[in-house]
């Protein structure tokens, strides 16, 4: 395992009990989020980088019971305190990296991360990952609850000219890893980036 994996294994498994107390009123925005994502009944989605699962029932609710939901998560911690929540009823929980997912090629129909892309070692490689794992046309999010400056004011920062998910870097480098961004939101309540996995 790299040191980034277990960097991000023990920052998460040192908060996953508490996870959800700390963020009580992130359900909303979540739902908000998956609704953007377009999914329709039957559809067959990933939640990468699940964490506490938090997006897991808003997901099956728009898949329905014939859809397929998947959440992966890197640290064990964070899936058992998605177990203990009852999340795991409305997905597959799969403890993996999702820089090499265990998972047919072209075979979802969309892939839902939440505040995964700030953790991800090799963003462009880790985001043609994500594009293999979904069919061509298919969807992805990349969602956070709170916008960058929001974000960035909780932890006590300043926002780089070098962040990932500002829009001039998102943009090129999605389409760099098999994605077409279709729509950029960064607002105080909430970060969006909606994109389309290219044929």
């Amino acid at each position: 395992m790299s040191d980034n994996h277990t960097h991000v294994q023990e920052f998460f498994a040192a908060r996953a009990a508490h996870w959800d107390s700390r963020f009580p009123d992130d359900g909303p925005a979540y739902a908000a989020a998956v609704a953007d994502l377009g999914l329709s009944e039957g559809d067959r989605v990933l939640d990468a980088g699940c964490g506490t699962g938090r997006a897991l029932p808003p997901l099956r609710a728009a898949v329905g019971p014939s859809g397929v939901v998947v959440g992966a998560d890197l640290t064990p911690a964070m899936l058992e305190a998605a177990v203990r929540a009852g999340r795991g009823r409305d997905g597959h929980l799969l403890l993996t990296d999702v820089a090499t997912l265990p998972l047919r090629s072209e075979s979802l129909d969309a892939v839902f991360a939440a505040g995964l892309i700030a953790h991800l070692p090799h963003p462009a490689e880790n985001l043609r990952e994500l594009a293999r794992v979904v069919r061509p046309g298919g969807r992805l999010a990349l969602f956070h609850p709170i916008g960058r400056a929001a974000l960035a004011a909780r932890q006590g920062r300043q926002i780089t000219p070098d962040d990932l998910r500002a829009e001039p870097n998102l943009r090129p480098l999605l389409a760099g890893s098999g994605w077409h961004m279709t729509s950029y939101v960064d607002e105080e309540a909430r970060f969006l980036a909606l994109a389309v996995r290219q044929a």
